[in-house]
């Protein structure tokens, strides 16, 4: 089940960013990208199980992001997509703040939600660090990387949308892994996780292709 659930996953989450974009313009994906952000930082939270995969629920928005800057990159500009990501950097750093702030205040002898707050919202500042690290080096290159492809190649959308969001997320994959748990895991574990996540968001950035030309059919 989790693999239908996976497919469905990918159809509505990449939906809901050509929608938004068609919409309301590049300022629907600057707010895709603040949603997705924030939604990421929860859903990774949870594990399951894809085959003999365990992964987290994360990986389908964070790839999203990438659809979101190809699409700004495709139809309006570079510098519009960059944007798109200091946007989002501002987004997750807003919510780390806020919701570091709400774990601070001692609750009420009526709260029921506390402990589950303090088990969704706890953070490793190590682990965290890394994330919006990464995120920031990996989507920029994305921007950098599918806009060079797009002047060398620019009847081959399929072939700079695939290049550079794979590229990419392969590259922040195993350098996430290895900042964030050096020295906690050994690092053939780490590789052996880095892998295994690359291989699902391969998938994922594949299947992201189809909106892209979708998006800029709409247009």
């Amino acid at each position: 089940m989790n693999i239908l659930f996976g497919f469905i996953n990918i159809i509505v989450t990449f939906s809901l960013v050509v929608l938004i974009e068609k919409l309301f313009k590049k300022e629907g994906l600057y707010v895709w990208l603040s949603i997705a952000t924030i939604l990421a930082n929860l859903t990774v939270c949870k594990m399951i199980d894809v085959f003999s995969f365990t992964t987290s629920l994360g990986n389908v928005l964070f790839a999203s992001t990438f659809l979101a800057t190809d699409i700004m990159s495709e139809k309006y500009s570079k510098k519009d997509a960059k944007r798109g990501v200091y946007v989002s950097i501002f987004s997750g750093i807003t919510f780390i703040i806020i919701t570091q702030l709400t774990l601070l205040f001692i609750p009420s002898s009526d709260d029921v939600v506390n402990e589950a707050m303090k088990t969704l919202f706890s953070i490793s500042i190590r682990t965290i660090s890394a994330s919006m690290l990464m995120f920031f080096i990996s989507n920029m290159a994305d921007i950098h990387i599918y806009n060079k492809l797009k002047d060398k190649y620019p009847k081959k959308m399929w072939l700079r949308n695939n290049l550079s969001t794979i590229l990419c997320n392969c590259v922040e994959n195993y350098f996430f892994n290895t900042l964030a748990f050096i020295g906690i895991f050994p690092m053939s574990v780490i590789i052996s996780i880095a892998t295994t996540t690359t291989i699902i968001e391969i998938v994922i950035a594949l299947c992201d292709t189809p909106f892209l030309y979708l998006s800029k059919k709409l247009s």
